[in-house]
């Protein structure tokens, strides 16, 4: 198999909007059932599924990429699905949840291994759509399922897709920043526009969110990072050379909170203080969190992961039984533009929504939530290498308790 990494050019429609209720909704019949109204932060309502998983057969297998990208995958991602899993009962037998570690052959291997030990549904979040695709094709050709998670996979065979609105992420990076700019008195933006990995597609789709709102500033100047990646340090190697180049940059569009992280350490080490230089994110992370509160971030996109693992869980688990998948679950349809055949260019889809949290919101999102705990964001430590106020501070300050 040849597995060098395509850039992938095409672009992904999202069509479809998610309203995300918190109170489970009940069939018409007697029986309870999932939709994507009914998933909640104490997974209660993954019960209703028992009665399917008692109707499937073989396991089902979860692949995600890497722990590089993102600490999603280890500190959300991989437990939440197992949750879902376990409070639908199924066994621990019945299924298993992977991580690519970033290497395309073993997610390839991790695929092959898991239908040999007899799953019949793959969850797969790709590293590209290249190892995707050729994933799904060895999938399809032995009557395995796969569900496209988080990521799509471009020109691929999955059945379903779960994700968030990704254009809306952009979007809400992008006005988040203006917004920020604005509040923080930033004069004359030069703005670096920095991005994702070529090889994602939610990288394409997040930078058409921001773009499109950077495009309505005629006041700003932009600088575009080049390539793109999700690696941090190569993220921070970037600015640097940008930020000398052109030291007159006073804003900065990061695509996620561990990009943001080691770019606004490293100017804090240059003393620079808080609410000069508007930082944006996602993945709503500790260390993006404590940014926020403390000055140095505007705010992050906060996708709640626990949404999207019990709703991929539960599409998984509809397709191991062979039973039709509830209307109210799959609510949207997301567009491949590299599909070859008709009937795979519109994608089932669960399309979930984003919310943009500034230092206002963490209280009633995150905190209620329970993503992250005040105990861990409210600590006695300053921001690295400042002598602002401590965490607990900046805490007090915002009424996060």
């Amino acid at each position: 198999m040849n597995f060098k990494t395509a850039r992938i050019l095409a672009s992904v429609t999202l069509v479809g909007s998610v309203a995300v209720a918190m109170l489970p909704a009940v069939s018409s019949a007697s029986t309870p059932t999932v939709s994507d109204k009914t998933f909640n932060t104490s997974f209660s309502t993954m019960k209703y599924l028992k009665s399917v998983v008692a109707k499937g057969k073989g396991s089902i297998a979860v692949i995600l990429p890497d722990t590089v990208s993102s600490a999603r995958y280890t500190e959300f991602d991989a437990p939440y699905l197992k949750t879902a899993f376990k409070d639908a009962g199924l066994t621990s037998k019945q299924f298993t949840v992977q991580n690519a570690q970033g290497s395309p052959q073993t997610q390839y291997t991790d695929a092959q291994a898991d239908i040999a030990k007899g799953a019949k549904v793959l969850v797969l979040d790709p590293l590209d759509s290249t190892t995707g695709a050729i994933i799904e094709a060895y999938a399809k050709a032995r009557g395995v399922k796969v569900i496209d998670y988080d990521r799509l996979t471009l020109g691929g065979a999955r059945s379903f897709y779960v994700s968030f609105n990704n254009v809306a992420v952009g979007t809400l990076i992008g006005q988040g920043l203006v917004s920020c700019v604005t509040s923080w008195g930033v004069t004359n933006p030069n703005v670096y526009v920095m991005k994702g990995a070529p090889t994602d597609n939610n990288a394409t789709l997040f930078a058409q969110g921001y773009n499109a709102v950077l495009a309505t500033q005629s006041s700003y100047k932009l600088i575009n990072e080049g390539t793109g990646t999700w690696t941090p340090s190569v993220a921070l190697t970037d600015f640097q050379a940008a930020y000398t180049s052109n030291p007159a940059i006073n804003a900065v569009v990061t695509p996620n909170d561990e990009n943001a992280a080691p770019i606004i350490a490293y100017l804090q080490s240059k003393g620079l203080a808080p609410k000069k230089i508007p930082f944006t994110g996602q993945d709503a992370t500790l260390t993006g969190f404590q940014n926020i509160i403390s000055g140095y971030q505007c705010g992050t996109v906060y996708k709640p992961i626990w949404l999207e693992a019990q709703a991929a869980a539960s599409l998984a688990i509809y397709l191991r039984a062979g039973i039709k998948v509830p209307s109210g679950l799959a609510n949207g349809t997301a567009s491949d533009s590299s599909a070859t055949i008709k009937s795979l260019k519109n994608v089932p889809a669960v399309l979930l929504t984003p919310t943009w949290v500034t230092p206002s919101n963490v209280e009633s999102t995150v905190i209620k939530d329970k993503v992250i705990k005040a105990s861990d964001l409210c600590t006695s430590q300053n921001p690295a290498g400042t002598s602002q106020p401590t965490f607990a501070a900046d805490c007090t300050t915002y009424g996060i308790k």
